[in-house]
């Protein structure tokens, strides 16, 4: 399993079912898929492959906002608002993706209104995830930061296990600090505390979230 990012099951039928609508793009490893500060109508669903969403500050330093995977979408909010992207999609491995244009799509509405309630309904998602790690990255608690990225993982991605539930998409203490807004000897540091709390194990580089 990869990413940290999972639509639900009945949109993302809805989007294999309109792929017709789009076009099919193949991106090598490190190729952008759209950049900070472009205008564009463009937005992709992600067929095969891994592709990392940041943001660059000015300072150079990257925000990881998300690893999008197989079947989950990007770039849809900048490419209906018409405003520069607030952000941008790299490759992380070999992808295949559907690109689409949102003005087409918007001229279709009536055509195809389920797609276009799924869109929204995506949207609503993605916004009430940014609520979420705004709040929790005001904290200056570095568990209460991590627990809340296990947590939101843990509801798309774990799976049962005899001890707890195991997270099956891997990340590494890099990708967790940029996530978190943290540095990354602060998370191995914070790892180390939430297994000595009993509170995670790592099975097999993945990590497990003990029953409490």
């Amino acid at each position: 399993m990869v990413g940290t990012w999972k639509i639900d099951d009945d949109i993302c039928s809805l989007l294999v079912g309109h792929t017709h609508l789009g076009k099919r793009r193949n991106f090598r490893k490190g190729a952008v898929l759209y950049d900070q500060d472009e205008i564009s109508q463009k937005f992709f669903f992600i067929e095969k492959g891994l592709v990392q969403v940041s943001i660059l500050r000015q300072d150079g330093t990257e925000i990881i906002l998300e690893l999008m995977g197989p079947h989950t979408i990007c770039g849809e909010g900048p490419a209906f608002d018409g405003l520069p992207r607030f952000s941008r999609a790299v490759a992380s491995r070999d992808t295949v993706a559907v690109e689409f244009d949102a003005a087409i799509l918007d001229e279709m509405c009536e055509q195809y209104p389920k797609l276009t309630a799924a869109m929204l309904r995506t949207l609503s998602l993605k916004q009430r995830v940014v609520a979420v790690k705004l709040e929790h990255m005001a904290s200056q608690n570095t568990e209460e930061r991590l627990l809340e990225l296990l947590g939101r993982l843990k509801r798309k991605f774990a799976v049962p296990h005899p001890r707890g539930q195991l997270l099956v998409t891997y990340l590494t203490h890099e990708q967790i600090a940029s996530m978190t807004g943290m540095s990354r000897v602060t998370i191995t540091r914070a790892i180390a505390r939430l297994k000595k709390q009993r509170i995670i194990e790592i099975v097999d580089k993945y990590i497990l979230i003990l029953n409490q």
